[in-house]
């Protein structure tokens, strides 16, 4: 059994470690977010995805932070140097795990020069297997994103761009979604926008009245325990340092 004390320690010691979702990591352009709440009568998960740019990567992904009483499909004791190193793995790790996707390919759309622009004569990009057209220069400014070096694009804009206009395909499907889930979790929510804590202010999730209140559905298993008094500030408008370092 479980119940939402147990849950919110859970959050909140990996606030403290830096496992759970900062928004405005200064490594990552943030780009689109969405949380999920999953529940069986023996356990419980939240997914929470976070699909962004940052430049030491090369190209956009989307991390998946799963965080469970019991989790699923955890990496392989082969992936690490020594038994010892893979203890201690689980043993910093007890609730949480991270997959990443790339619902981007790879192509000519980025300058092969300089990763963080867009190639300035790019006409598609691959998402998803799908071939799509480059978004004019004029299709940034009517969605909020102020374009900082024009008539160039940079890759955290254009992935701005992209989850405004194809948000589907930049998240996981539910295969991606449940890659850490126990097999007996069934989803009982999804938010596409929520007010999230500022880690870098020293807020935890107990200090959250969004996770309180999704702790307390995970426990009792109601939806109607969900009731936000808080305005959202999941876009990346309110996250402005994101990326910056």
């Amino acid at each position: 059994m479980f119940d939402e004390r147990q849950i919110l320690r859970v959050l909140d010691d990996c606030c403290a470690a830096y496992t759970f979702p900062m928004l405005d990591n200064g490594y990552v352009y943030l780009a689109a977010t969405r949380l999920s709440l999953h529940r069986s009568a023996t356990n419980w998960a939240i997914v929470i995805e976070v699909f962004g740019f940052s430049p030491r990567a090369g190209l956009p992904d989307t991390a998946i932070h799963t965080f469970a009483g019991q989790l699923h499909a955890r990496n392989a004791a082969e992936s690490y140097v020594s038994k010892e190193a893979y203890e201690n793995y689980l043993a910093n790790n007890p609730f949480n795990e991270m997959r990443t996707i790339g619902p981007l390919e790879e192509g000519a759309w980025q300058d092969a020069e300089d990763c963080e622009l867009l190639a300035a004569d790019a006409s598609e990009f691959v998402v998803r297997g799908k071939a799509m057209s480059m978004p004019s220069v004029s299709e940034y400014g009517p969605l909020g994103i102020d374009l900082s070096e024009p008539p160039r694009i940079r890759v955290f804009e254009f992935c701005r761009w992209l989850a405004a206009t194809a948000r589907e395909d930049v998240f996981a499907d539910e295969r991606e979604r449940r890659v850490c889930l126990t097999p007996d979790l069934r989803q009982i929510l999804q938010l596409e926008n929520w007010n999230h804590p500022s880690l870098v202010e020293g807020e935890v999730a107990s200090d959250s009245e969004t996770f309180r209140q999704l702790a307390r559905v995970l426990s009792t298993g109601e939806r109607s325990n969900y009731r936000p008094t808080q305005e959202s500030n999941t876009h990346w408008l309110h996250w402005p340092d994101s990326g910056t370092l």
